[in-house]
């Protein structure tokens, strides 16, 4: 199988020409750990060719823009920090939105993490029951400190408004250990306060499109999220509005594919097998 869409040709073909910005999972789609997939650039230069834009979207807010920017020119892919949007920017940019007058936060998260929320703006509050945050953010944190845990279950059973970053119990690896992620540590504060988080962003939630969308001006069905995951990728795809287009190249089978309740709009192999069906669309 070459890909499979829940479309006729004719529809497919209309719907991809729709398409004016790819929105790319990076492992499992792009590379593979720490090996860039030999498709990548082609796809990415036909991409620019055909004068579709493209934007890396991760779950993972642990690194900064900077240190993924850096990785991805490691492999050969020079991008830019337009071209990059985690969750940590997605918490960034809800935050902005919906509660426009916070600038004090109390951040469960990595130092690089820390320092985008930084950048942007935003200050951090000390782990002191004294200075109050104006909203709390947990996120993939494996610099962990048990204070600073204690410290925000505190302001979570306060009421300061609550914001996860991405509902992930695990992060996944190839080494011999569990990788608590952002949804543990949620359900850890859960535990302890009762208390969820008022909003999680990240995969699946529409949101981390919506930041992508606004950014550039684009209606959902301009957009094409691509990734390996049913449950994340596919799924945000459906909830924003948006074309999901499953890849083979990472985590699901095309059995696993096949029981899903929400179809992807489009399987493929690889990106290059989307990367060709792009084209044929726009030469259309």
């Amino acid at each position: 199988m070459t890909y499979r869409s829940i479309y006729n040709n004719d529809e497919l073909l209309a719907r991809l020409r729709r398409i004016r910005h790819v929105a790319l999972d990076m492992d499992g789609t792009i590379y593979m750990g720490q090996s860039l997939f030999s498709w990548t650039k082609p796809f990415l230069e036909g991409l620019k060719k055909a004068g579709i834009g493209y934007s890396f979207l991760t779950n993972n807010p642990s690194k900064s823009i900077a240190d993924y920017l850096s990785k991805l020119h490691k492999m050969g892919i020079e991008a830019t920090r337009d071209e990059m949007y985690t969750t940590a920017l997605a918490a960034i940019d809800y935050i902005k939105t919906h509660l426009p007058e916070a600038r004090k936060l109390f951040l469960l998260g990595t130092p690089s993490m820390i320092s985008e929320f930084e950048t942007a703006g935003f200050v951090s509050a000390a782990d002191s029951p004294e200075d109050r945050p104006d909203v709390i953010v947990a996120a993939f944190d494996m610099t962990l400190n048990y204070d600073r845990l204690c410290r925000a279950a505190w302001w979570v059973s306060q009421g300061v408004p609550y914001i996860a970053t991405n509902p992930d119990r695990v992060c996944p690896t190839d080494q011999p250990t569990v990788l608590v992620d952002c949804g543990s540590i949620c359900a850890c504060l859960e535990h302890a306060t009762g208390r969820r988080p008022d909003i999680t962003l990240g995969k699946p939630d529409p949101n981390m499109l919506t930041g992508i969308l606004t950014r550039h001006g684009l209606q959902p069905d301009q957009i094409a999220m691509v990734g390996d995951r049913i449950y994340t990728d596919v799924e945000m795809a459906h909830n924003a509005g948006a074309m999901g287009v499953l890849v083979l190249s990472g985590e699901t089978t095309i059995a696993i594919a096949d029981q899903a309740e929400r179809q992807p709009h489009l399987i493929a192999e690889n990106i290059a097998t989307l990367g060709e069906l792009l084209q044929q669309a726009h030469r259309g």
